[in-house]
């Protein structure tokens, strides 16, 4: 499926990736479909009303898993009755984004588009979702979407305060949202961002057994399980040496790079 804005790609026959490769951010959400529920990780830019697609690809009733507060992961949440979150990210689901200007905010939505954009969309009048969340989802949680689909929930600190990544048993596919991606750094230098947090989760997620492919929230769709080990690497060389010793900047460690 490939609309005006939102690519479909079938990860595989219940496993859909939603990408907006026409937005500079490259930014994928994923559907994934049990017997019994739906989750949705993340809802894009909300340049274009994700809701149009995954109603194409089932009438399951939809958990919005988010993976962490930024605009360009709750764009389409207002779509949505059951969105959940992690409590350290809920302030900002409700009343906002921590030091970032709504100017800065419509500047970055807008900038180095390269597909047609849907009807409605202008740049100079978005506005970023806030709302109440249904549920808040902690460190080890379960979601069971029935017929043994079980997605096991891990507190991932660092990019944000609440930042998760989700892990489906099942299937051995890690959804690490701004953890983990590849093409560009991993961002720490954002006002919500602890470097030191952000190499902990690298580390905690490189230890999860089974994993078969890693999708991160932009750029490459699909990442081998090999890219664990070396973020591992990095992050011990960044601990070993110390944070501070790094200072700003892109540090880059063979396959991945972080930007302080």
């Amino acid at each position: 499926m490939d609309d005006s804005w939102f690519t479909v790609t079938a990860i595989d026959n219940s496993t859909f990736a939603i990408s907006e490769y026409g937005h500079w951010e490259q930014v994928h959400s994923f559907l994934l479909l049990g017997a019994d529920r739906a989750a949705l990780i993340d809802t894009g830019l909300g340049i274009g009303n994700i809701r149009s697609i995954t109603s194409q690809l089932t009438r399951l009733p939809i958990d919005v898993l988010t993976s962490h507060v930024h605009t360009d992961h709750i764009g389409s949440h207002g779509e949505f009755g059951r969105i959940l979150v992690h409590e350290g990210d809920q302030h900002w689901l409700i009343h906002g984004i921590q030091g970032l200007s709504l100017e800065q905010i419509r500047r970055n939505i807008g900038r180095d588009i390269t597909r047609q954009t849907p009807a409605g969309f202008n740049p100079s009048t978005y506005t970023p979702f806030q709302g109440e969340p249904a549920g808040l989802l902690h460190d080890g949680d379960t979601v069971d979407l029935g017929s043994g689909r079980i997605i096991t929930v891990y507190h991932t600190p660092g990019h944000s305060p609440g930042h998760l990544c989700f892990f489906d048993n099942q299937r051995g596919f890690l959804f690490s949202g701004d953890l983990l991606y590849d093409t560009m750094p991993v961002y720490a230098f954002y006002p919500s961002t602890n470097p030191a947090e952000l190499t902990r989760s690298l580390i905690r997620i490189s230890e999860i057994s089974g994993v078969r492919k890693v999708y991160g929230s932009h750029y490459t769709l699909g990442l081998e399980p090999e890219i664990l080990q070396e973020a591992k690497r990095a992050a011990l060389n960044l601990q070993e040496q110390g944070l501070d010793h790094f200072g700003t900047g892109i540090h880059r460690f063979n396959g991945f790079s972080v930007q302080f």
